[in-house]
């Protein structure tokens, strides 16, 4: 894999002791999707950084709004990069990925996988 593209930037993923930190299970596989994603030929990292980038500043500049904003979570990022990614090329509509997401997220917990 080649997310040593990352390093050194904005995007590069949280380590700790060289290893990728993940808190919860949804970020690992949200991490392994947009890999395989690359992998496979989809987009390269590239253009998935230059998404998580975008995304981070829209956060950052939501902090310094009046507005509370959301607590800082890379992997909350990390997401919604995906998400624009994957519609930016077409990989699944935006209604649909949209849809799939609300079911996702109404599913009880215990249920992540």
């Amino acid at each position: 894999m080649t997310i040593e593209l990352l390093e050194g930037t904005d995007a590069a993923p949280p380590r700790d002791n060289g290893e990728l930190v993940f808190s919860e299970p949804w970020q690992a596989r949200a991490f392994g999707l947009a890999a395989d994603l690359v992998d496979g030929g989809h987009f390269t990292w590239d253009e998935f950084r230059e998404h998580l980038i975008e995304t981070i500043a829209t956060w950052e500049a939501s902090s310094h709004s009046d507005e509370t904003p959301e607590a800082w979570n890379y992997y909350r990022c990390w997401l919604i990069a995906l998400e624009h990614a994957v519609a930016d090329h077409g990989l699944l509509a935006a209604r649909a990925l949209a849809n799939r997401a609300e079911r996702y997220a109404a599913r009880p917990p215990g249920h992540d996988h």
